[in-house]
């Protein structure tokens, strides 16, 4: 008997998504990579996904805009609209890696209020309907703070590694983890795998839906420099980063907040 409490996603969007997700396995391994203006990488890959999408999200939810790392990253003007990475963790994905997400979530009033994170290559889906709580493969996830996390790893990304050479005298309260994958370096707080995140340049398709699913499992956000929320309509957000600290509870993220407050500080 099925678990009425697990949300369903209509059926198109989840079609929509499979095929997606299916053809990045297919691609996975057999891709050349560019280089884009801002020095990341990029793949036939990404772009076919995003198109794809795009389009799709068009045509399931007409009158809804959509911003997207690989298309337009200026912020709808409806009151509904989607943000949506097509593949983070390009660099992964070019290198062979085999971990990496699409990442996806519907805002109203300037906050998510749907999240879909799926990561292809494990065949996972995790889901976040905001009031609601979040799923991993339609199985209820849990608030990390009522978990036990005896590794008490943490994880960073390449850009905030740095702040272990600004405290040289104090000791990192964490086993250091390096995903390469903005979304779930966050979404693995939530998922009770880490005790903290700190990324130092996510963009807002990074974050997007891994806002949404840290939230509905009770996880503190602390945005460093600026706020993503309730931002006017027509922004260009494709230069504009969000530095974050998320943490299992709020003394995990007074712990690292040093570390945290040292990734903003002028070099």
């Amino acid at each position: 008997m099925s678990d009425p409490s697990v949300p369903s996603l209509p059926p198109a969007l989840t079609a929509l998504i499979d095929r997606v997700a299916e053809r990045q396995r297919l691609d996975f391994g057999h891709m050349a990579s560019d280089l884009k203006a801002d020095g990341t990488l990029i793949t036939a890959c990404d772009r076919w996904s995003d198109q794809a999408l795009v389009a799709g999200l068009h045509e399931l939810y007409p009158g809804e805009g959509v911003l997207s790392e690989e298309g337009s990253q200026l912020l709808p003007a409806s009151s509904a609209y989607w943000v949506v990475d097509p593949l983070d963790g390009t660099t992964n994905f070019a290198a062979g890696i085999p971990y990496w997400a699409i990442s996806m979530a519907r805002f109203e009033s300037g906050r998510p209020v749907l999240a879909i994170l799926d990561v292809p290559p494990l065949r996972q889906r995790i889901v976040a309907v905001a009031g609601q709580g979040a799923w991993r493969n339609n199985n209820r996830l849990q608030p990390p703070a009522w978990q036990d996390h005896p590794a008490g790893c943490a994880s960073l990304c390449s850009r905030s590694i740095g702040v272990l050479q600004k405290l040289p005298d104090r000791r990192f309260p964490g086993k250091i983890r390096m995903l390469g994958v903005a979304s779930l370096n966050l979404v693995s707080v939530a998922m009770g795998q880490t005790v903290a995140a700190l990324e130092a340049t996510p963009k807002i398709w990074d974050l997007a839906a891994a806002w949404l699913v840290l939230t509905e499992l009770g996880c503190p956000l602390r945005w460093l420099s600026r706020s993503p929320e309730a931002i006017a309509a027509g922004t260009d957000l494709a230069q504009a980063d969000f530095p974050v600290l998320a943490a299992d509870q709020a003394s995990t993220l007074e712990r690292f907040m040093p570390w945290a407050d040292a990734l903003i500080q002028p070099k």
